[in-house]
């Protein structure tokens, strides 16, 4: 059974930090490709960066340069360390993973995890 559990979710002043985490089991981690998303309220889900399983990345425009993705193999997990926060990046984050990179840009992952919440205040 695959399961991806976030944490790190916070309410943070902006230009503030956070470290999201995402922890998977159910798959073979370095095979696969992990995402961040985000959905704001009355807005649609939309990628934040994603990581395949050789370390190439993506990120949004909105993000570049002040968030950055990263995994480690030896603990199945993926971190999104956030920067420099602005009101705007206000959302649920979530996780998602699937075998092909493409397949994760798309949002086409089969699993999500549940979210974690951050909050950026003006």
């Amino acid at each position: 059974q695959v399961k991806l559990v976030e944490s790190g979710g916070a309410l943070v002043q902006a230009g503030g930090s956070l470290q999201l985490s995402c922890a998977a089991s159910g798959i073979t981690f370095r095979f696969n490709a992990m995402a961040w998303y985000r959905q704001a309220p009355g807005k649609q889900r939309e990628l934040v960066a994603a990581i395949s399983s050789g370390g190439s990345t993506n990120y949004a425009d909105s993000v570049k340069g002040r968030f950055t993705i990263s995994r480690t193999n030896v603990k199945n997990t993926v971190y999104l360390q956030m920067n420099s926060l602005k009101p705007e990046d206000t959302a649920v984050y979530y996780c998602n993973t699937a075998r092909l990179f493409s397949t994760v840009v798309a949002g086409s992952g089969d699993y999500w995890g549940q979210g974690t919440q951050v909050t950026v205040s003006s």
